[in-house]
């Protein structure tokens, strides 16, 4: 039991251990990399984020139904 509680605390360890990537294509980095000014690069950055956020909102709003509907 001590060992089934041991595996679960290193395997969300190792999960949560941040990486180092990279993991753009060749073309979007050519880009980034070649303009000065950094408008692209906001962009991408920001339409991540937006990518982002979507399934948790989707995921939020769902929990949130459920617990309207399991306290009625």
């Amino acid at each position: 039991m001590r060992t089934k509680y041991l595996y679960l605390i290193l395997t969300f360890l190792v999960l949560l251990t941040p990486m180092d990537v990279e993991a753009q294509c060749a073309m979007c980095r050519a880009v980034l990399e070649s303009e000065s000014t950094g408008k692209a690069a906001e962009g991408i950055n920001n339409g991540i984020v937006y990518l982002m956020a979507v399934p948790y909102v989707l995921v939020a709003a769902l929990f949130y139904f459920i617990y309207r509907k399991m306290r009625a």
